[in-house]
């Protein structure tokens, strides 16, 4: 037997045949396990195996969209299922620090799986040249938008030439 005759895709016309309830073929039984024990180390870790959707629960929650145009920094943040009284907005040394937690509405112990996050949150992020003091922001309908104008020093740009050296 040849290297060849080990790779599924080039049986020489050969029918490779799987059967549910026992597998025939060994190397199939070997990468069904080897993904089952990748599943269950990431699971482990609370982190999402390769290919599987993100949790929410991991780095990166709530889901931010940053907009800046030449007059302010607009930064979108969905939060579903919460208000407004939920979520701290802070703002200091040119850091928006959004903050909250989102509580479960029962104490259901015989749930078995559950995909919804519960639990404090924090996104910290960096903004320069802008004007701190008059930030504002909106939530409606589980979504929190910041506004925050920039600085003058941030408006006055200068463009500088660029000379060809021939």
């Amino acid at each position: 037997m040849g290297i060849k005759d080990l790779i599924p895709w080039n049986n020489g016309g050969r029918e490779v045949t799987i059967h549910r309830g026992a597998d025939v073929n060994p190397f199939f039984t070997l990468h069904r396990e080897m993904n089952r024990i990748f599943d269950d180390v990431f699971r482990g870790f609370d982190l999402a195996p390769f290919g599987s959707p993100p949790r929410l629960s991991g780095l990166g929650w709530p889901q931010i969209d940053i907009d800046e145009t030449d007059k302010e920094v607009r930064i979108t943040a969905e939060l579903p299922g919460l208000d407004e009284k939920d979520v701290s907005l802070e703002i200091a040394n040119g850091v928006l620090s959004i903050s909250g937690e989102k509580k479960s509405e029962s104490e259901d112990k015989a749930r078995r799986f559950s995909e919804r996050y519960y639990g404090r949150f924090e996104r910290r992020i960096q903004l320069q040249d802008i004007e701190e003091d008059k930030a504002s922001a909106a939530f409606k309908n589980g979504v929190l938008t910041v506004t925050v104008p920039k600085s003058v020093e941030a408006k006055n740009v200068r463009r500088i030439a660029i000379n060809r050296n021939d």
